[in-house]
């Protein structure tokens, strides 16, 4: 029987979303012979404990897995804390995992997806993060996966031996970069990466994924990625604890089985190009700004 990486499943105070994630988890190829562990976070303060207890309810009745084992946090650990705890707790465990939080709709190929990579590349340094969204980049020149530099954290997975390079201290990863590797960080800067270690540092986001991103760049690894995405998040309604309204990230999933992985373990340089231009164009044109601020606001009202 072949040894399936564990499925961790980040859950809080979102009791909707809890259920759409696992019911589509649920219909993945593999979820039957895969084990799930449901870390849920305790309430910050009053105003969650209804919702955090709801979502607490659904998880405890989760079924369709190999196993299902609930970790239900006695204090308030925070996205950050909560994520860090239980990927080190998993791949110190089997050597690797799935990361999944409570906001993502799968497709049914997403799990074998995973797996397949985290067996292909398990004996391969340089690679050290599997992700399994991508944006919406329209370019039919890309192969079905490729490697790139930036981690999404959207669905992902990694080994024990990648993760032990993850490093939580700020001041530790800001130390080794110098403005080339800024730049080249930010995809030329295309994209707010430092700026988010900027604002770590303040005080103004507890991200664990930028210092994640951080800790791979400075190693020099990579990510797996797919070219058309097997996940998109559905917590972009204002929900989330780092997500606002935003429809830019919205992707239609991949329905068929990956099938190709590439052989040289380099960055693909079409797809940096696309990605860079896609970063470089997410928001539009003012006009298409201007419609989709006044949609957030009415949203909001």
């Amino acid at each position: 029987m072949q040894n399936f990486a564990p499925i961790a499943l980040f859950v809080y105070n979102r009791p909707e979303h809890t259920r759409r994630t696992i019911k589509f988890l649920k219909q993945n190829l593999l979820a039957q012979e895969s084990r799930l562990f449901i870390f849920s976070d305790a309430f910050k303060n009053e105003s969650s404990q209804t919702l955090v207890e709801q979502v607490r309810e659904i998880i405890r009745s989760v079924d369709g897995f190999m196993e299902v084992e609930i970790i239900e946090r006695k204090s308030n650990m925070g996205l950050a804390d909560s994520i860090i705890d239980g990927v080190s707790r998993l791949v110190k465990e089997y050597g690797k995992v799935i990361v999944f939080e409570d906001d993502l709709i799968s497709s049914s190929y997403t799990l074998q997806y995973f797996n397949d990579a985290l067996k292909r590349y398990q004996n391969e340094d340089k690679v050290m993060h599997v992700g399994a969204y991508m944006y919406a980049l329209n370019d039919e020149r890309l192969p079905e996966t490729f490697f790139y530099r930036a981690a999404t954290s959207w669905g992902w997975a990694t080994w024990d031996r990648a993760w032990i390079n993850f490093e939580p201290d700020i001041d530790q990863l800001i130390s080794q970069f110098n403005s080339e590797k800024k730049y080249q960080f930010s995809i030329e800067g295309s994209m707010n990466f430092w700026k988010q270690i900027e604002e770590f540092k303040s005080g103004k986001n507890n991200s664990w994924a930028i210092r994640w991103y951080a800790s791979i760049f400075l190693k020099g690894g990579l990510t797996l990625n797919p070219s058309q995405s097997l996940i998109n998040n559905i917590g972009h309604d204002g929900t989330g604890i780092h997500s606002g309204l935003n429809d830019i990230y919205n992707v239609i999933i991949n329905p068929q089985p990956i099938h190709s992985f590439p052989v040289t373990i380099k960055e693909d340089q079409q797809a940096y190009q696309s990605i860079k231009q896609f970063l470089k164009n997410r928001k539009g044109s003012l006009w298409q700004r201007i419609l989709r601020f006044a949609k957030q606001s009415i949203n909001r009202a």
